[in-house]
């Protein structure tokens, strides 16, 4: 990028350049992103057409910070790469390294201190040298493929240490004290050749539908316990692939071959934050989502380990997998289930919330539900309360831990590290990404949010984890245009705190994209009317359109009939739905042609205690009022059962209704793919997952919500098309539903993610004393930075109380 800066520099656009660089002088603001930078040049365009270099190079800055005798261009060159460059003013160029850019941010926020010493840096860099990374940025998140490639060409370079580690490997697995795979029999990595070869010839003679248990005792002699397949077929399948992976590996061998194995009986899933629940949790603060997800992900789960564990022959042996969700036990929980230790999952053979209660340091805060702002104090020791928790269901070690969200991540390190067992994170949304300039004002924001603890657990969970799941490319290291949620933590300033010069390697192969899916049994098309409850369709048709209940129903429509405009969302700054009111309001085509519709929470400030969400709840009620809205908008504050979402789409897709995501951000979007399933027509922000679910103008549209008028311009031209054409609704809506049944399914979710900690597990077992030096910095950082603020917050809480 330094030639670029060179050409313009040392050619005719170097006065361009000047004029740019007066024009930023002269601008009110000394700290500019990139939208503000683009729009600043584009004001001048004119001036600049001359300059096709110049051009060429803001379209790749992200940041200029002025100083008093110079400028900082922060550019991106390509995606999950910066560079820093210091412009002198006599256009001078001088490359800044990162620990310099740092710098210059404290100096922006008067938080640099030279004279007190260097700060604290974190650098994670080097404890990546021990492992593979990815070359081409197209690649991250599809780090498994990488890996196995890696780990064939490794592990079998030198044949006899990659057979031996194979072998090793076999030897490993048991359930409940059963021997699995191979026993004592086989000794050695060339009996292992032979007897597999033995066992193709009785497997090969047999009917390939014989079941396992008519020759299990055969292939025991040859040193073959349970775990191989469950008829002749399978089993001979198997064995096929160990045999190939014996004599001739390569990475789609192992790949094959590890996923077959039954190596995952027991899963413990991590959302410690509370309001876990299958009644009366959805609509708390900060939990609706997650929640959902990890009740239909917990269900899927399990139904494919059972699936796998039968075509494993495992069934003779009684084996059944085992799946908790562990969480904190409330108990002052408001009427729900939230204060029982253990509650069965719906539609599951063996599935629980497991919910283990936060100790009593602070009682008056403990016994209550606690903002995820505020939770950082007590999971250290609900960890080690957790850990005797799941041994006891168990019966024993989970074989996989799954974090969720930063709390949840977090435990999930300090359990994984306890039980060496495999762990994955999903961070579900970084709440670094959410809040702009967060990190470095975090000292005054801290009072409120906490930062300095979340993101350092961030830090720590993100590179202890065997592997990470993302819903999205982009959630990882973004777009060309915007940076990603994981890449925002390659590095940053918490002035006074510590440097991160390094903090996350998004080369990783331990990144990869995993969507989840939606519950097929609750949406589903709208067309499929032998599914539907006509008493649910009426009942849900009334509460939409008709009813009149002052306790949860605000508006009364003039006209029922116009099509419906509707979204459904948390009263958060973020999910914008105060936003989606104010592009409504001030088109009045939008009102002439639409009703807006919406389902968001609560009604009045009084039945909430979360700030923003009274914040936007006064703020609906002033755009209605100043846009005169009554009879056009409908705002519904309930909660409803999820079976009821599913049918309320429907309803909305009866009346060609279209649904609208209007988020300032959305990290991955579950309600766009249940609303498309259902055959509503999307619009949805531009900003974060739905740009990787929708295809824009083809089974979707894209807004930018932050425009009102873009945004109801790109609603009436769909209006208008649907004038001329009348079946241009059923195009979208059949376009959106084959979307979603072909990507986004959890079967298809967890068929990956099982495979994945196979493979991951297998790697970990390869390469554990490469991680070891890691982990230790891990700790280091959770034992002298994570746990004395963490112990200074509930100082803190205690004196509030």
């Amino acid at each position: 990028m330094s030639e670029l800066i060179q050409a313009v520099l040392k050619s005719e656009e170097r006065s361009n350049f000047r004029q740019f660089a007066s024009l930023l002088r002269s601008a009110d603001k000394k700290y500019l992103l990139r939208n503000e930078i683009l729009q600043l040049f584009n004001e001048k365009s004119e001036q600049f057409s001359d300059s096709p270099n110049l051009q060429k190079l803001i379209r790749y800055v992200q940041e200029i910070i002025l100083e008093n005798d110079f400028f900082c261009l922060i550019i991106r060159p390509r995606i999950a790469k910066q560079e820093a460059y210091r412009i002198l003013e006599d256009l001078t160029v001088e490359p800044m390294s990162v620990q310099e850019l740092l710098d210059l941010r404290d100096r922006f926020v008067n938080h640099y201190h030279p004279q007190e010493g260097d700060v604290y840096e974190i650098d994670f860099a080097p404890f990546y040298d021990y492992s593979p990374v990815l070359r081409d940025p197209k690649n991250i998140g599809k780090g498994v493929e990488y890996l196995n490639r890696f780990l064939s060409s490794q592990l079998f370079q030198d044949e006899k240490k990659g057979q031996v580690s194979l072998y090793q490997f076999l030897q490993l697995h048991r359930y409940n004290g059963l021997q699995l795979l191979i026993n004592e029999r086989i000794r050695s990595t060339e009996e292992l050749s032979d007897r597999v070869k033995q066992a193709l010839g009785i497997v090969s003679d047999r009917d390939p539908n014989d079941p396992y248990q008519t020759f299990r005792f055969e292939l025991q002699d040859l040193g073959f316990e349970p775990g191989w397949g469950n008829t002749a077929a399978r089993v001979r399948e198997t064995l096929e692939i160990l045999d190939q992976l014996i004599d001739s590996p390569d990475h789609q061998t192992l790949d094959a071959f590890i996923s077959r194995i039954p190596m995952i009986f027991r899963v413990a899933l991590i959302s410690p934050h509370g309001w876990f629940g299958q009644e009366g949790v959805l609509g708390r603060p900060d939990t609706g989502g997650q929640v959902v997800y990890i009740l239909d992900q917990v269900k899927s789960l399990e139904k494919q380990l059972q699936e796998d564990l039968e075509l494993a022959g495992l069934a003779i042996l009684g084996v059944q997998p085992k799946v908790i969700v562990l969480t904190r036990l409330i108990p002052n929980s408001d009427g729900t289930l939230c204060n029982q230790r253990l509650e069965k999952i719906y539609g599951t053979t063996d599935a629980w919330i497991l919910r283990v209660p936060f100790r009593e340091f602070n009682p008056h805060l403990t016994q209550n539900w606690i903002s995820r702002f505020e939770i950082w104090p007590y999971l250290e020791t609900f960890a080690i309360d957790a850990e005797r928790e799941l041994r006891a269901e168990f019966q024993g070690r989970p074989d996989l831990i799954i974090g969720n969200y930063s709390d949840g991540n977090l435990v999930a390190f300090l359990l994984a590290r306890r039980l060496k067992v495999t762990h994955c994170i999903i961070a579900h949304a970084l709440e670094k990404s959410k809040y702009l300039f967060s990190n470095l004002y975090w000292q005054d924001l801290e009072d409120k949010y906490h930062f300095s603890l979340q993101f350092t657990a961030d830090l720590i969970a993100m590179n202890a984890a065997n592997f990470i799941i993302s819903s999205t490319y982009q959630e990882i290291v973004g777009t060309p245009e915007s940076v990603g949620q994981y890449e925002s933590y390659k590095s940053f300033t918490m002035p006074d705190l510590y440097h991160v010069v390094d903090g996350i390697e998004l080369f990783s192969p331990k990144f990869n994209v995993v969507p989840p899916g939606v519950n097929e049994a609750v949406f589903f098309p709208f067309t499929r009317t032998e599914d539907r409850l006509l008493n649910d369709r009426e009942r849900l048709e009334n509460l939409l359109f008709y009813d009149d209940d002052p306790e949860q129903i605000y508006g009364k429509l003039d006209n029922p009939d116009k099509r419906p405009l509707f979204s459904m969302a948390r009263l958060d700054r973020i999910k914008n739905l105060t936003g989606l009111a104010e592009t409504y309001g001030q088109s009045e085509s939008l009102q002439e042609r639409c009703n807006l519709i919406l389902i968001a929470g609560k009604l009045r400030t009084d039945d909430s205690t979360d700030h923003e969400e009274i914040s936007e709840i006064e703020k609906l009620y002033e755009i209605i009022d100043r846009y005169q809205l009554k009879g056009k908008i409908r705002w519904l504050g309930v909660r409803l059962p999820k079976i009821d979402t599913g049918e309320v789409y429907r309803v909305i897709a009866d009346r060609e209704g279209i649904f609208v995501q209007p988020a300032l951000f959305e990290a991955f979007g579950l309600t766009i793919l249940e609303a498309m399933v259902t055959g509503l027509p999307m619009f949805a922000t531009r900003f974060g997952g739905p740009l990787e679910i929708i295809q824009n103008k083809v089974n979707g549209f894209y807004i930018n919500p932050t425009n009102y008028e873009e945004t109801a311009e790109v609603i009436l031209e769909f209006l208008d098309q649907c004038d001329r054409d009348p079946h241009y609704w059923s195009q979208i809506s059949q376009r959106g539903i084959e979307r979603v049944y072909s990507t986004y399914t959890w079967k298809i979710h967890t068929t990956r993610l099982l495979s994945l900690a196979k493979i991951y597990g297998f790697w970990n077992y390869t390469s554990q004393d490469h991680r070891e030096d890691m982990m230790r910095y891990i700790e280091s950082l959770f034992y002298l930075l994570y746990r004395p603020r963490a112990q200074g917050l509930l100082a803190e809480q205690l004196q509030r109380s």
